[in-house]
């Protein structure tokens, strides 16, 4: 996963499984740089990881990932733009659903499943002189 600095939240209304978060999209995100020369458009990969981000911060999951579900990009998210990102946890399964949005136009959504398994300890690779290997 990318690590894209968050954007300011404007306005958030937060509920035990869900959460809704009014977003700026500032013009002068470095992410908007080359993507695309004639019009500038936030990454798919940049909305992604601000969901994750923000929902793993606030339902307490760790970013590891185990799975992206009906992700879809319907509409462009353009610089300047407020959008409202909601994020809903379905705390049974592990996942997040997710969605962009701005009043009617929808520009993004998708669901997030985490790997909550357990770390195993297990024995690493040790190379000719020593060093550990992943």
């Amino acid at each position: 996963m990318i690590k894209s600095s968050l954007p300011p939240i404007l306005h958030s209304d937060i509920g035990i499984d869900n959460i809704e978060l009014r977003l700026l999209v500032a013009a002068d995100l470095e992410y908007f740089n080359g993507h695309f020369p004639e019009q500038a458009v936030l990454p798919g990969v940049t909305q992604l990881d601000w969901a994750v981000r923000l929902g793993c911060e606030h339902f307490g999951y760790s970013e590891a990932v185990a799975n992206l579900e009906v992700l879809k990009f319907q509409q462009l998210i353009l610089p300047g733009q407020e959008v409202t990102l909601s994020i809903s946890n379905n705390a049974a399964k592990a996942k997040l659903t997710f969605a962009y949005s701005d009043g009617d136009n929808r520009y993004a959504s998708g669901r997030i499943a985490f790997d909550t398994s357990p770390l195993v300890n297990q024995p690493s690779d040790v190379n000719n002189n020593g060093a550990s290997q992943c």
